[in-house]
């Protein structure tokens, strides 16, 4: 009997098993990502080796997608999401058998995280492209984020009620063995997926032989992610651990991400819903200065207060920035036959660009808490990452032309 496509705007029985294993995957980092900077702090308390942890996870990245992009192409491109999963559950591994000495591995234990996200997002923004369209897009991100907000609301929460109520290292190894166990399930799920078709040889130089074209909106797009990547590179580990800092509680820490998740769950349902590709510029741009300004506060003081107004924010608005984001980027993979076939260096491109901007960031935050830990060098730092989204709505809304279902013919 053949199968029936499902309804524009429907997401197929394909997207929805990707989205459960998206969402398992996020669980599981949910349950010890934030906590894994923690536990670095608490043994070294050194904010220069958490940026070096953070560096070696993001160049680790940044190697992992250009070299896998190969194969992921000419080769069986689940495998890699599956190796990805495994590294993820070789991390924990190795966490667990380090113990305290973890600290004195950071760079190397960044590099093998780095390598299993790599491996895993090359493949699923891969596939996440192969079983959505203009039409559906925009939901799927939608929910994608609704299921990461999920998890981040109550996986860090019940890490931090473990930690809290129990030994501190009983507790941090219960958290690590639990992310574990997740990440294997994740594997099995990942087993339903279907084995996607071989498309082509891949070109090394493609993405280089197309940033040179005048008239190719790649030349907007790469220093758009750049830009996004410098916020996401200092933020992604720096709010969880200033909480930490501010409040000396795990507890409270998974309260904070209960709190800040929640808010980012309704916010990523509504903004599926509401977000169409004719108002993607606006959503952006309300987004982005929305998520500038509650930095603002951290210039009075940078305590559990002013986290959490910037936290609560931050999860209201970033949906509003990064689903049209994300849509458009990937809707312009889809414009023409040309850039469809070469899906696998363009997602190479994009993933290059945000881990350069995420490097870039990483870097100065290393080379500012090298020289000062003073709250206003910080916080300046802060906002100056915090501030660059600003410049990918300034280049993407120059794209515009390139909107949901328009095809076009690629220079």
């Amino acid at each position: 009997m053949k199968r029936t496509k499902p309804a524009p705007g429907k997401l197929s029985r394909q997207s929805v098993l990707l989205l459960v294993v998206n969402g398992m995957f996020a669980a599981a980092n949910a349950l010890s990502g934030t906590f894994v900077n923690v536990y670095l702090w608490k043994a070294k308390k050194d904010f220069a080796l958490i940026g070096w942890f953070a560096f070696a996870n993001q160049l680790a990245m940044a190697v992992t997608f250009w070299l896998a992009g190969k194969w992921v192409k000419e080769h069986n491109k689940m495998n890699s999401l599956r190796l990805g999963i495994a590294l993820s559950a070789l991390f924990y591994l190795l966490v667990l058998w380090l113990g305290r000495r973890a600290a004195d591995f950071a760079i190397v234990l960044g590099a093998v995280q780095g390598m299993s996200a790599g491996f895993f997002w090359l493949a699923f923004n891969v596939v996440y492209f192969e079983v959505t369209g203009p039409d559906d897009r925009d939901r799927f991100n939608g929910w994608a984020g609704l299921l990461g907000s999920t998890s981040g609301m109550v996986a860090p929460w019940l890490s931090g009620l473990l930690i809290s109520r129990m030994e501190d290292a009983k507790g941090y190894r219960l958290i690590f063995t639990l992310s574990l166990a997740v990440f294997l399930a994740c594997a099995i799920v990942s087993f339903f997926l279907k084995k996607r078709k071989r498309d082509g040889r891949y070109e090394w130089l493609h993405s280089i032989r197309k940033l040179r074209s005048q008239e190719t909106p790649w030349r907007l797009i790469v220093p758009s992610l750049t830009a996004q990547g410098m916020r996401e590179g200092v933020f992604g580990f720096a709010i969880g651990l200033l909480v930490y800092i501010a409040t000396a509680s795990e507890m409270k820490l998974g309260n904070y991400f209960l709190i800040t998740s929640a808010v980012g769950m309704i916010s990523f349902w509504t903004a599926g819903r509401l977000l169409k590709s004719k108002n993607r510029g606006p959503a952006m741009l309300l987004g982005v200065l929305a998520m500038t300004l509650v930095i603002l506060p951290f210039f009075w003081k940078i305590n559990y207060a002013t986290l959490l107004v910037f936290g609560i924010g931050s999860a209201l608005f970033f949906p509003f920035f990064s689903i049209p984001m994300t849509s458009t980027v990937f809707d312009i993979i889809g414009r023409s036959d040309e850039s469809v076939a070469h899906r696998e260096e363009y997602v190479v491109l994009r993933e290059t660009a945000l881990n350069i901007g995420r490097m870039a960031g990483t870097l100065l935050f290393i080379a500012v808490v090298s020289f000062t830990v003073k709250p206003l060098p910080v916080t300046a730092l802060l906002l100056l990452v915090g501030a660059a989204p600003l410049l990918t709505w300034h280049w993407i809304r120059k794209i515009d032309g390139y909107r949901a279902g328009r095809r076009i013919r690629e220079p």
